[in-house]
């Protein structure tokens, strides 16, 4: 008897060596892997501050006031004025749809029954 509790125990070490190897391997992937991740989410954050900064310095207003200047013919811009704008009164909303009335409703009265097998 006490060979064989021996070489259960044996067979377990031998099972729980094997797992905690597996283990460690998959957990040192797992620190990879995050640490990939980690690494791509710096350089798309980094990325991001570089096309904000870009985005600024594109969208300056004298840059801006420059440009609509130079293509003043072609774009046919005119300054804003008052009368550009109406009063809500003089606005055209959307009509409301119309909907079609029901007819010949039908009321139901009554429980709904399971089919029967």
């Amino acid at each position: 008897m006490r060979p064989l509790i021996l070489i259960l125990a044996a067979v377990a070490v031998m099972g729980l060596a094997f797992w905690a190897y597996r283990e460690n391997y998959e957990t040192q992937q797992a620190v990879r892997d995050v640490s990939a991740l980690q690494t791509e989410i710096a350089d798309l954050r980094e990325e991001l501050s570089v096309l904000r900064a870009e985005w600024a310095y594109l969208n300056r207003p004298d840059r801006l006031r420059e440009l609509a200047d130079i293509n003043f013919d072609r774009l046919g811009l005119l300054p804003l004025t008052p009368r550009q704008f109406a009063r809500i009164d003089q606005v055209a909303y959307p009509p409301e749809p119309l909907i079609a009335p029901i007819r010949n409703a039908v009321d139901v009265v009554g429980r709904i029954e399971e089919p029967r097998p």
